[in-house]
């Protein structure tokens, strides 16, 4: 029951980050981006102050266009708060910082949110303008005169971004509009909701049109740009939430067979500078520090304790701490650590972790840098990305499958990979007794054994809330406690705004 509480190459030794030409990229084309505008919001359509017509006149521009899709899914601003809804609304965490601090974020913890709550607006409005710029994109790159490989890319880009987005929203409320059209028209603003089936449809159109045209990888100038892969795998995932168990088995066996992923020997480099866009990692959201216009991870200050100018956020809770295996003598399983500050225990900066830093005796390790990377003074310009799918996610959504389709074996043999790298990940060696290989046929057994390794493997990742959704009203209410009903709150309301403004919305 959840506790309430109101890549690289190298320079002088040092890490250069791959993705930050890229990155820099992106950053100017920020300079360059429209601003909406209208002069009578029901007479006039819509037009920014480089209209389209104009705009989209060689791969340069169209190039711009695509780094301002990849910008606008970024955790630069507040307003990106799919933290609230995958770990705050879950069992795993509650809001943290100072009582008063974000309070409409408790709302949405203690499941009492309505349609007029400020983050849930700022979140709707946040990724409708990302698919605003995926549109553009999709319409308007295809008359450009440029190569056509490259053309196609820019396009599969747009569509994985606009795939990635209502991917998010149909599983933080439900039905939505789907909004498929480049220019704000009074027919393309009242958009009636879609019934959820309509909108996975969409999202798979969008995948299978990606990965038939994205790579397999880039070279370094363009590390961070979505792959072929980042398409498989996301297929995979959404076929899974679908209980279409097969065609997911089916989608990551082809991202297995591109040769290009797999697991980190150490579990916690995957959440340090040095390792961006590692060989686990299959999509990661990019972030550069002290660029201008601003590009860093503010996830970095909203998680970070106070004593290091951060807002701690997104406090854990002590039934996620629970859930990591601890040896008969005392030794915790090494991901706990590495996901979680607790007392006693080693800091991001070397010093012992302090339980008062926290409302709940704890705070997230992951998405924060040590101040020897971003000081106080920077806090909210971090240099990490946000890895959305790694390739740890993809073995043990694997796994599930294979178990529902009664593979017991294939289903183990994935599950343990995953538990063999976390107990591989200790300093010396291992307890006999922690981590060992599942080795259990029964499905409904081995079924909890892998909703348990989801629990700490992607620990505070913002996937929680999400899973629980998906394994139904009995395993949500069971991990929710009685504040929770399923079929009432499972979705958060459509925001007022939109039903004000959208007149196809009853």
């Amino acid at each position: 029951m959840k506790k309430r509480y109101i890549t690289s190459e190298t320079d002088n030794g040092k890490m250069r980050n791959p993705a930050s030409r890229f990155m820099r990229m992106v950053a100017a084309l920020l300079l360059l981006l429209p601003v909406a505008a209208c002069t009578d919001f029901l007479t006039e359509d819509l037009k920014g102050d480089f209209a389209s017509d104009t705009f989209f006149q060689n791969d340069k521009q169209a190039i711009q266009a695509i780094n301002g899709v990849y910008n606008a899914i970024a955790f630069n601003s507040f307003n990106n708060a799919i933290w609230v809804f995958g770990d705050v609304a879950s069992d795993d965490a509650v809001k943290g910082g100072n009582p008063g601090d974000q309070a409409e974020i408790t709302y949405i913890d203690e499941f009492f949110a309505d349609a007029n709550n400020g983050i849930i607006n700022n979140y709707w409005k946040f990724a409708y303008e990302a698919i605003a710029r995926a549109n553009n994109v999709i319409a308007n790159v295809p008359a450009v005169e440029m190569d056509e490989i490259l053309r196609n890319r820019i396009i599969g880009e747009a569509r994985f971004i606009r795939a990635y987005t209502y991917f998010n929203l149909v599983n933080v409320f439900g039905k939505v509009p789907l909004k498929l059209m480049p220019q704000l028209t009074q027919e393309t603003i009242h958009v009636p909701l879609s019934e959820v089936p309509a909108i996975y449809q969409q999202i798979e159109k969008d995948l299978n049109d990606a990965a038939a045209v994205l790579p397999d990888s880039y070279g370094s100038t363009d590390a961070g740009r979505v792959t072929r892969g980042a398409a498989l795998g996301l297929l995979g995932k959404v076929s899974l939430y679908q209980n279409k168990w097969q065609e997911a088995v089916n989608y990551f066996h082809q991202l297995e067979n591109l040769g290009v992923y797999g697991l980190l020997d150490n579990y916690s480099d995957n959440f340090k500078v040095a390792f961006k866009n590692n060989k686990e990692a299959i999509f990661e959201i990019q972030h550069l520090t002290g660029q201008n216009p601003f590009m860093g991870n503010a996830l970095n200050q909203w998680f970070a304790p106070a004593a290091e100018g951060g807002y701690y956020f997104n406090a854990p809770t002590q039934s996620l701490v629970n859930a990591f295996e601890i040896s008969t003598t005392g030794e915790a399983d090494p991901r706990l650590d590495a996901s979680i500050g607790r007392d006693g225990q080693p800091w991001l900066n070397g010093e012992i972790f302090s339980a008062a830093w926290s409302p709940t005796g704890f705070l997230t390790k992951k998405h924060q840098q040590p101040l020897s990377e971003v000081p106080s003074s920077l806090k909210g310009d971090g240099d990490l990305n946000y890895t959305y799918l790694r390739y740890a996610d993809v073995l043990l959504m694997k796994a599930e499958a294979f178990n529902e389709l009664n593979n017991a074996d294939s289903a183990r043999a994935n599950l343990n990979k995953v538990r063999q790298r976390a107990r591989n990940s200790f300093d010396g060696n291992a307890p006999a007794d922690l981590l060992a290989d599942v080795t259990t046929s029964n499905k409904d057994q081995l079924r909890t054994a892998i909703q348990k390794e989801r629990r700490t493997e992607l620990a505070q990742e913002f996937h929680r809330y999400f899973d629980l959704m998906r394994w139904g009203k009995a395993v949500a209410e069971a991990a929710l406690g009685t504040d929770f009903n399923f079929e009432a709150k499972r979705y958060q309301p459509i925001p007022q705004a939109e039903t004000d403004a959208n007149q196809a919305i009853p």
